[in-house]
């Protein structure tokens, strides 16, 4: 009840952000994306499955699948409720097109009945009168022009008569087939909003099964915690030497830069300008370092997954994927330096004029310091710690010496 509560809360502040605006193709994209993150971390948890009591990998898993179910359960409220008013709609413009042949037949029936008449009073007038007698009979040429004008009147009017009558009919046909054609839509559309229910009742039982079992495994890895806290402290001062490596390469090409004057920010080239802008126009679209991948650690400053009142600062995220997945670099640029990490493997750093890539946690590295690389070019293989079963890379970005949310500069990271 209680995600329930939660998830009804989002949807009303996701309907005030205007997101209700989104088309159902749209919805049907996000969903989709979703769905292949949850099919992809589903087969990293197996990956990781035999190995979730020796680390947090597991459990950073599966919170990153929670985090995704929850967002398919928003997605398809989303759709359900886009789907609700479009059969609304439908049910509006079916009792209108009711209404419409109501109305249609009740001006058929007056039509045949005004042509009956018609028909009847011309039957009984052409036993008494001849036409031809009648214009003949006329007392002067005046009077028999109009009785000309009075017949080709009447044959007219006849005509158009026979004419609205058919059109009527034709009316009141379209109207009936596209009564049915709505009414067949809203059997489909109400078909479609059961399965949108009932998809997703099923994916909130699984984000509440997840849960418990990360609250299980929570319990039993909190009871080591002495061992956690040194792992933490372990990968706190790896962190740090990859910050200090990081702003000692990046102070080193900044001098580079600026050699021939006294410059404290970026003396950069045109080259390297044109490149920074097109870097920074390329924000919330570069590529992923990996071809597959899930974010299991976020930018920033973090709560510890098991223990509270704990908190640690990523520079970038970390990106869970497959054993030897390739890397890739997100943007054109040059291979500044090529380090390593003791504990953490090898480093690229890649310089995009005004703007550092990041890419550690790498067993082999394919490029050389200063070779020039286009976009989606590969650099490495990320490495796998195997007595966790663990395949992740970390990514970062710089400006200068600031740090960059990685999720905000990637494609559909955030």
């Amino acid at each position: 009840m209680k995600l329930i509560r939660v998830l009804l809360v989002l949807l009303l502040f996701y309907a005030s952000e205007g997101l209700m605006a989104q088309t159902k193709e749209e919805l049907k994209t996000q969903k989709k994306d979703i769905e292949k993150e949850i099919l992809y971390t589903s087969k990293l948890l197996k990956t990781t499955k035999s190995n979730k009591t020796k680390s947090l990998n597991y459990l950073k898993m599966l919170q990153a699948q929670i985090e995704n179910k929850e967002k398919l359960v928003i997605a398809l409220n989303l759709e359900a409720a886009l789907l609700s008013k479009k059969i609304k709609k439908t049910e509006f413009s079916t009792k209108e097109i009711e209404k419409s042949i109501v109305k249609e037949k009740e001006t058929l029936k007056e039509l045949k009945e005004e042509y009956a008449k018609m028909v009847y009073a011309a039957f009984k007038q052409k036993g008494k009168r001849n036409n031809m007698m009648f214009i003949i009979s006329s007392s002067d040429f005046n009077e028999a022009y109009k009785r000309i004008l009075y017949l080709k009147q009447y044959s007219s009017f006849r005509k158009n008569q026979a004419l609205k009558i058919e059109k009527s009919q034709n009316e009141l046909i379209k109207q009936k087939e596209r009564l049915a054609q709505q009414k067949e839509g809203l059997i489909e559309e109400a078909a479609i909003k059961k399965r949108l229910l009932s998809s997703k009742k099923k994916e909130i039982e699984s984000v509440n099964s997840i849960k418990k079992e990360k609250q299980k495994l929570l319990k039993r890895l909190g009871q080591s915690e002495r061992l956690f806290k040194k792992q933490l402290e372990e990968k706190q001062k790896k962190a740090k030497l990859l910050d200090d490596k990081i702003r000692q390469i990046i102070e080193e090409e900044i001098k580079k830069s600026n050699k021939k004057n006294k410059n404290t920010n970026y003396d950069l080239t045109p080259e390297a300008l044109a490149l920074s802008s097109e870097f920074e126009r390329n924000k919330g679209s570069l590529p992923w370092p990996l071809a597959k991948g899930v974010i299991v650690s976020k930018y920033g400053k973090q709560k510890h997954i098991i223990f509270a009142g704990v908190e640690t600062f990523n520079n970038g995220v970390d990106i869970a994927t497959d054993k030897n997945a390739e890397v890739r670099v997100v943007f054109d640029g040059k291979v500044s330096r090529i380090f390593f990490i003791k504990g953490k493997g090898k480093a690229v750093l890649i310089n995009h004029g005004e703007y550092f890539s990041v890419y550690s946690g790498l067993k082999e590295v394919v490029v050389k310091a200063g070779e020039k690389l286009l976009a989606k070019e590969k650099i490495g293989v990320v490495l796998t710690n195997e007595e966790e079963n663990k395949t992740e890379l970390h990514f970062e970005i710089w400006q200068g010496y600031d740090k960059q949310n990685p999720s905000n500069w990637l494609y559909k990271a955030d």
